[in-house]
């Protein structure tokens, strides 16, 4: 599928892979709707992005309110090609630690809105994709890009929390991409590895230099760009559909 004139919603749209995502498809002639919880950084990127972007803030877990968010997309740009979920969260915590068992209620916290968030805003993006006149010969209506990460591989100590909830995504991309296939709708996730996000980029060398270190090539971090760009493939190449693109330059996590 094309870029040029289509509609992406895009969750945690206000920074990092997201915005880099946004900036991509906004360059390659797309219209973007951005989602997510902070309102300054939404309303600060659509300005940057111009009268192709708008926004509504809310939490990718709630279904009121994502709803909302895509009534305000559809009345803005009339349908949804593509979906990018970026939103997520970390959270570390042992399973047992000094203070005993981990919290439930942490763990529940990150699997909602990293798993549960992105199941929600695929299938009501998914619902209205459905509607969509055909965009290719393979009559393709609309694509899904989830984002898990490589913990979902190499969960480390203090990730299950996290793991678990990127672990899943990766589990649902084939069925939901056999579920929706009749609908002319693909769906792909791609997990990255490390990269140079405003968390990251604050971080001391003590953090950083390590990372690196086990980053097999490029010896770098990743760039949200490069991300952006691989988004940007797996929209324009419709073969790709059911599957999971690791993009980390080969690094793989210690314990």
């Amino acid at each position: 599928m094309d870029l040029q004139n289509k509609t992406a919603f895009i969750t945690g749209g206000a920074s990092g892979l997201g915005l880099a995502t946004a900036k991509n498809f906004v360059a390659s002639g797309a219209r973007v709707f951005l989602y997510d919880l902070n309102k300054d950084a939404l309303e600060k990127a659509a300005a940057e992005l111009g009268t192709v972007a708008a926004w509504h803030s809310g939490d990718v877990s709630d279904e009121v309110a994502v709803a909302a968010a895509l009534e305000k997309a559809k009345a803005a740009f009339g349908t949804i090609h593509i979906n990018v979920n970026s939103a997520g969260i970390g959270g570390a915590a042992r399973t047992v630690g000094k203070e005993g068992p981990m919290p439930l209620a942490r763990f529940e916290h990150i699997v909602r809105v990293n798993l549960i968030g992105t199941f929600n805003v695929l299938r009501l993006c998914a619902e209205i994709m459905q509607l969509n006149e055909p965009q290719t010969n393979d009559q393709e209506r609309g694509v899904i890009i989830n984002v898990a990460s490589i913990a979902a591989f190499d969960g480390q100590t203090g990730q299950a929390g996290y793991a678990a909830s990127k672990g899943g995504i990766v589990a649902m991309t084939l069925p939901i991409a056999r579920d929706l296939a009749k609908r002319g709708v693909r769906v792909m996730t791609v997990a990255p590895g490390v990269f140079e996000t405003p968390l990251l980029a604050k971080a001391p060398d003590k953090v950083r230099e390590p990372l690196i270190a086990i980053t097999q090539f490029p010896k770098r971090l990743g760039y949200p760009e490069e991300f952006a760009e691989e988004v940007a493939h797996i929209v324009r190449c419709s073969y790709l559909n059911g599957e999971t693109i690791r993009l980390d330059a080969g690094i793989r996590m210690p314990a």
